[in-house]
């Protein structure tokens, strides 16, 4: 069932199983003020077992472009497309928010961004290749995040 976050009344419907629930709901909340606030878009998750194909189509592009595979159980997922731009986030059981911003036109900017949850460890799988920069959010305390270009078609 899709859930669209209110981040006004921050909630951890759909993230309960996560050691980190509140950062994680905060997280998601301060991604839903910001297409809210920039694109005027409603941002609505649905539970993993309902977007596999969007949890496929980010995973196959971590193999793909950096052959990254995240050990965390996704929780909630979800894809829209704003400004010529195909968006994607994973949530993860861990904290981990993985998000891919995919531009239709070749030449467009293409990248994935990660970003944890407060609380949260660095995944063992991320450690090595990736700095983590932090970033203050009064809905989500201190996050934080890291990214990569995609350099294929995806």
């Amino acid at each position: 069932m899709a859930y669209a976050v209110d981040f006004a009344d921050v909630s951890t419907v759909g993230l309960e199983s996560s050691p980190v629930a509140e950062a994680l709901a905060g997280l998601r909340a301060n991604e839903a003020r910001y297409f809210k606030n920039k694109y005027d878009h409603a941002f609505t998750v649905v539970p993993a077992d309902e977007a596999t194909s969007t949890i496929d189509w980010v995973h196959r592009i971590l193999k793909d472009e950096r052959d990254l595979v995240i050990g965390s159980r996704p929780l909630e997922a979800t894809e829209f497309e704003v400004d010529g731009i195909r968006m994607a986030y994973v949530f993860y059981e861990s904290g981990l928010s993985i998000n891919v911003m995919y531009a239709l036109d070749d030449g467009g900017k293409r990248a994935v961004g990660f970003k944890l949850s407060d609380g949260m460890e660095i995944p063992e799988e991320l450690a090595s290749t990736f700095k983590f920069a932090r970033q203050k959010s009064k809905l989500a305390g201190t996050i934080r995040g890291s990214y990569f270009v995609i350099k294929g078609a995806h």
